[in-house]
């Protein structure tokens, strides 16, 4: 193998794209759990209960589920820059309209739209990636990309909360000024999304023809060396009734319903424990700030040697394990240590689990099925904010939501170690790659 234009194409490649595609994701992902801070004064405001709010904040995932596979495979006829700047519009323009809700009707309402415009947008991103990366560097390219979702927490946790205090100016509360501040630049970078975000390899006038041809022979290496369970013709229903498709989802599913039960609720839990303004918002960072650490290092772990099975097995455990001793710590500052390791779990599954599905899937099959993994994955954003909304109604704490999550992560241990293998091992002859500029 040629490593000198290895190192060259990734580089080049990863300086290109993954920029961009983080700041999105940024945006994206501000504008889906921003109401957790907004909540701290929008609840009273609008007459909102702890479990109305927890159902209507998980409510955007119902919609999400929804639209997720009709999305993914309208990406793949029409292209992912106009597509993605599609998304980028709608959901910008409904996360401002968040600030104009009213009561309980009017927040289910619009989160279940914001939740309509944002589907497909992260499962078009993964199976994006796997257009211009081979496999053996893709867990620590998603680890990087997913360095969106703790980044966009520990900037927006003090950035919101420091929108609140903009209550009363020009006749607007301080969770209205958050959500249009906050929604604003999704719609603005539509024109950026669609001037420098090419469809494919074929598109990148930055890339030679050599460096062309070197990935294009990469990628269908890789096709060749682990052929996928299901190709590229089989059918939509097939792809849904695989075994280890449906194991990822429910997989999915739990570590999603403990990464938004918990990320949808913080604010609250650290103010229960006697915080107040400024400084919810840096406690609230810090738990991200470490699981930024965690995201990359697994992720890198994880391709150096090429066990995704273990590696998401270990991060579930820290989300179980992390997440039972800060119910169990509720009210102590200590319980603050427990969520950062419940983090790291929930930042670092990400890297070893979304490589997982192009081992057994191709093609449209590949469209098809992650979006079928993220959107039933993504019902766990619904499920997990509602069961600690109702747990906080039902006894005045988040104790035994968070042991309810924490049981969740064990559950999805146990579907790891059942169904899921690494049968798509790299051969020993690869050498390691170390062309991207993403170590740790």
């Amino acid at each position: 193998m040629n490593t000198s234009i290895e190192k060259q194409v990734t580089r080049k490649i990863f300086i290109r794209l993954l920029p961009l595609l983080i700041c999105l994701y940024i945006i994206s992902y501000l504008d889906r759990v921003n109401v957790g801070f907004a909540a701290l004064t929008m609840n009273a405001d609008i007459g909102l209960s702890a479990s109305v709010y927890g159902w209507g904040a998980g409510l955007f995932f119902i919609g999400y589920c929804l639209f997720e596979v009709p999305s993914n495979l309208l990406m793949a006829k029409v292209g992912a820059r106009r597509w993605i700047a599609r998304i980028l519009f709608t959901w910008g323009l409904i996360a401002t309209c968040m600030a104009f809700v009213e009561g309980p009707k009017s927040f289910l309402t619009m989160r279940f739209l914001l939740g309509v415009a944002e589907a497909g947008f992260f499962p078009a991103v993964i199976l994006y990636l796997t257009f211009w990366f081979p496999a053996r560097y893709r867990a620590r390219i998603v680890s990087t990309f997913m360095l969106s979702i703790p980044i966009s927490l520990a900037i927006g946790a003090p950035v919101s909360t420091a929108l609140l205090q903009l209550d009363g100016w020009m006749g607007l509360k301080g969770w209205q000024w958050l959500f249009i501040i906050e929604g604003i630049p999704g719609m603005l970078l539509v024109g950026v999304v669609l001037k420098y975000l090419p469809d494919s390899p074929k598109h990148a006038t930055w890339l030679s023809d050599a460096e062309r041809q070197w990935l294009t022979t990469e990628l269908e290496n890789d096709a060749k060396a682990h052929p996928p369970q299901l190709d590229s013709k089989a059918s939509i229903w097939k792809v849904f009734c695989n075994p280890s498709v449906i194991a990822l989802c429910l997989i999915y599913f739990c570590a999603t319903a403990a990464n938004l039960g918990l990320s949808m609720f913080l604010p609250q839990i650290i103010k229960q424990q006697g915080f107040a303004g400024m400084e919810i918002g840096f406690i609230a960072a810090i738990p991200y700030v470490v699981g930024c650490i965690g995201m990359i290092s697994i992720g890198f772990l994880s391709d150096r040697f090429n066990k995704r099975k273990i590696f998401l097995i270990g991060s579930l455990l820290l989300i179980a394990g992390g997440l039972g001793a800060a119910g169990w710590l509720t009210g102590s500052n200590i319980a603050i240590i427990a969520m950062c390791v419940a983090t790291v779990g929930i930042m670092g599954c990400k890297g070893p689990f979304w490589p997982l599905p192009a081992l057994y899937l191709s093609g449209s099959s590949a469209a098809a099925g992650i979006a079928l993994i993220n959107s039933v994955g993504n019902l766990g954003g619904f499920f997990g904010p509602g069961i600690v909304g109702m747990a906080k109604d039902m006894t005045g704490n988040f104790e035994s939501g968070l042991y309810v999550l924490s049981g969740m992560a064990l559950f999805a241990v146990v579907l790891t170690l059942v169904f899921i293998s690494d049968r798509g091992r790299a051969s020993k002859k690869q050498p390691a790659a170390d062309a991207l500029p993403v170590r740790t």
